[in-house]
């Protein structure tokens, strides 16, 4: 089996992972930190708002099951891409909401998709999503790992 991998900033991540995890076709999805200086971060440092890192979900998948237009679309659709630097009542630069490419067939979905979105109508404000090259992926400390398999809560599938 090939994968690929797809990583996605939208929010805290643990709603995130636990949505992108139930998509058929996903094998694995880590919540972690990408996008900052810091290296090796940890939730205490992100949480401060000068590591510049976003929470993000990383996620691995199979794309004979599942396409990454598939993938973005569930991303554009599980958070408020108009927002910046913040998601509902979680507000800092590590909520905001990114697409961290790993190729540039990647890029030009995105950024194709995002247009797409933007001229649509469907958002009132325009999209704020980044989307920039994936540089380093730190994976978020073990407690973050199913945080909502871990805690018995659940996620609806929007």
């Amino acid at each position: 089996m090939m994968t690929e991998k797809a990583t996605f900033g939208a929010g805290c991540f643990w709603g995130v992972e636990a949505r992108f995890i139930k998509v058929e076709g996903v094998i694995d999805a880590v919540s972690g930190y990408s996008g900052g200086i810091t290296d090796n971060p940890t939730y205490k440092q992100v949480c401060t708002n000068k590591t510049g890192h976003a929470e993000v979900v990383q996620v691995t998948y199979d794309p004979s099951i599942v396409s990454y237009e598939d993938l973005l679309e569930i991303f554009w659709n599980i958070h408020n891409p108009t927002t910046l630097n913040r998601q509902g009542w979680d507000i800092g630069t590590q909520y905001r909401s990114v697409v961290f490419y790993h190729n540039e067939e990647q890029k030009e979905k995105a950024l194709r998709l995002k247009e797409k979105l933007d001229k649509s109508g469907k958002y009132r404000k325009p999209i704020v999503t980044e989307i920039v090259p994936l540089n380093k992926f730190y994976r978020a400390e073990e407690y973050h790992q199913r945080y909502y398999e871990k805690n018995n809560k659940s996620v609806s599938l929007y």
